[in-house]
């Protein structure tokens, strides 16, 4: 349970914002909260409002900046996309694509383990990753897959100019149709005996090779 002061500052900074309170009892509450770890407050919010491509294209644009693009293939796992989302923030990419199906959305984990981030991110979800390829590939973007049986290391691989870098699900890495349709491969070295790692360190990785080469 928070604190009278906490709880408190929270009330006033409802009251700046012009946010309406409702005061539940216990069992009221527990019905409404999803983890039963609401510390005696919950806040109701809209549904996270997803974007078009177009419009990530034209912050990069606004920025005058070579568009910096992720594209989730496949992840499920909300923790994952939240650490990414997060990293993707820290390092200035434009925005996030990801699918309708088979693919886990921005819910209340994602915006908890992503700090915060998903606020300030742009993110697309798109029905068919196909055709948001191609159609990115005729705005101007290179698309880069990460893939174990690549031939090129991600350190070697010019990640300057317009790109599209595509990041695997946890489990079975990029679908077969969309390994087809990228433009280049690369892969994270692996020297182990545990031949892949978790997507949000896999991006993590790659982004951060990114934004050394485009300094």
């Amino acid at each position: 349970m928070k604190s009278i002061g906490s709880i408190n500052r929270i009330i006033g900074l409802a009251k700046e914002n012009k946010i309406v309170m409702v005061e539940k009892d216990k069992k009221q509450m527990d019905e409404i909260s999803q983890t039963k770890n609401y510390q005696g407050v919950i806040a109701i919010v809209p549904p996270f409002e997803y974007c078009e491509i177009d419009d990530i294209i034209n912050i990069a644009k606004e920025k005058n900046e070579d568009p910096f693009i992720l594209i989730l293939d496949g992840i499920e796992d909300p923790h994952n996309l939240g650490s990414i989302i997060r990293t993707a923030e820290t390092a200035g990419v434009h925005g996030i694509i990801i699918p309708k199906r088979r693919a886990v959305g921005v819910n209340s984990t994602v915006n908890k383990v992503s700090a915060g981030a998903v606020q300030h991110m742009k993110i697309s979800r798109v029905t068919n990753l196909i055709e948001t390829i191609k159609y990115l590939k005729k705005s101007g973007l290179w698309i880069i897959g990460t893939d174990i049986e690549a031939k090129t290391y991600y350190y070697n691989q010019d990640l300057t100019g317009p790109i599209c870098i595509v990041i695997g699900s946890e489990g079975y890495g990029m679908s077969r149709l969309v390994k087809e349709n990228t433009d280049i491969l690369i892969k994270i070295p692996m020297k182990g005996k545990i031949t892949s790692l978790n997507a949000s360190v896999s991006a993590g990785i790659v982004i951060y090779e990114a934004v050394k080469q485009r300094k």
